[in-house]
């Protein structure tokens, strides 16, 4: 039987942009993933009145091979385009994102300091694995995809749309991205929030104290959700990962924080 080339495709994984008041939010999805990814957490944002953008990046939501065609500078210039379009609308900016997603982010927080926030949740910076950014490289010309491993059900399971296998070319680019925003860490200083699950087996634990340490950000906000694999914002507990995102925009706003206080 042929495996289906995407995930739970009865959800809604298209660009969606749902006007609400002149603070913005982009949000960007994960690597391999739609914006099913982060449309539980973007409700509850313009449930609380903001306006909130989720673009689905380029490669993203067709089919495998079109994600192996792509480069990680696709996937910033997608972001870049979907950050200015919100600025053009909105006087407050926030970004966020899931895994790569929170990669993006973090690029775009360093490129532009008058983003007023920036959200992480499980952000992407290193994997569990030490063997895989070294072999992918290598094997990219001859192996197009390889199967997802096994993880624990989740919740998170029947809410995620995306590719079932991993695209090993675009796996290079996910870490050539890592190496550039590894490099631009400390030009972030805006207000930063980490979220991570005590579970996730993709993304390397030790990721929110590398940012923590690295980041120029004067106000650094590190979560772990105990019962929470590697999507936390569509795992068990997503909620309180939602909840912590309003909390923390609230508390920037309140706060009247510029983006770059230098």
């Amino acid at each position: 039987m042929q495996q289906p080339t995407i995930r739970n495709p009865h959800l809604e994984g298209d660009s969606f942009y749902w006007p609400g008041s002149t603070t913005g939010v982009l949000l960007l999805h994960g690597f391999t993933a739609t914006t099913a990814e982060v449309r539980l957490l973007a409700q509850t944002l313009h449930q609380n009145g903001y306006t909130v953008n989720g673009p689905l990046l380029p490669g993203h939501g067709t089919r495998p091979a079109e994600m192996n065609r792509c480069r990680w500078q696709d996937w910033v210039a997608a972001a870049e385009s979907a950050y200015r379009d919100l600025a053009a609308r909105c006087q407050v900016l926030f970004v966020g994102g899931e895994s790569m997603g929170g990669l993006l982010a973090l690029y775009l927080a360093s490129e532009h300091p008058e983003i007023a926030g920036v959200m992480t949740f499980a952000p992407g910076l290193r994997i569990t694995s030490r063997l895989l950014p070294l072999i992918a490289p290598i094997v990219a010309p001859l192996v197009q995809t390889v199967p997802k491993g096994a993880s624990a059900p989740s919740p998170a399971d029947d809410r995620w749309q995306g590719y079932p296998v991993n695209p090993v070319p675009a796996a290079v680019q996910l870490f050539r991205l890592q190496r550039q925003v590894r490099r631009r860490l400390t030009r972030v200083r805006q207000p930063l929030l980490v979220v991570q699950g005590r579970r996730d087996t993709s993304v390397h634990p030790s990721v929110p104290e590398i940012l923590a340490r690295e980041v120029s950000s004067a106000v650094k906000e590190v979560h772990w959700l105990e019962q929470s694999g590697h999507c936390v914002i569509l795992d068990g507990e997503w909620e309180t990962a939602a909840a912590l995102t309003v909390q923390f925009v609230e508390r920037v706003l309140r706060s009247d924080m510029p983006g770059d206080n230098t």
